[in-house]
């Protein structure tokens, strides 16, 4: 049985953060703090890039972790889904966000030439803490509703 945490499993968590942007003449500068923008500490950031014509990622759920994806460069959409519904949220502006938070699985797909996506996250890397079978996930996210 998963360990049932606030606003665990409900794609009604998920949302979009406007991100704090400071821009002049130079250019833009974009901030994620937490306790701000994010309410989670990041232990972990990473970035996707280079994703070939077609190709999809994601195709997992998290059991404890909430990340933070930013399409920091490009667009691509962000499917996700609790086993009850799904919902799509495109990305495509640097300056915002999409908050997902755990037993919630997600597809990220439509890249756009050249897109580089952004995730931080709450927890470190742990094989155990994803589901890579949605069967498997689909049974634990019903069962913990």
């Amino acid at each position: 049985m998963t360990e049932v945490l606030p606003e665990v499993g409900r794609i009604s968590a998920c949302r979009m953060v406007e991100l704090t942007e400071h821009t002049d003449p130079r250019g833009s500068l974009t901030v994620v703090e937490s306790g701000k923008e994010i309410d989670f500490v990041v232990r972990r950031a990473y970035y996707i890039h280079h994703v070939p014509p077609g190709a999809e990622r994601g195709a997992h759920g998290h059991r404890r972790l909430r990340q933070l994806i930013v399409a920091v460069h490009g667009s691509f959409d962000v499917v996700v889904d609790d086993g009850f519904a799904r919902r799509t949220y495109v990305l495509d502006h640097p300056g915002r966000g999409l908050y997902v938070g755990p037993m919630v699985w997600r597809d990220m797909v439509n890249f756009a030439p050249d897109t580089v996506g952004l995730w931080l996250v709450s927890e470190p890397y742990d094989e155990s803490e994803y589901y890579r079978d949605y069967d498997e996930f689909l049974s634990d996210a019903r069962s913990a509703a």
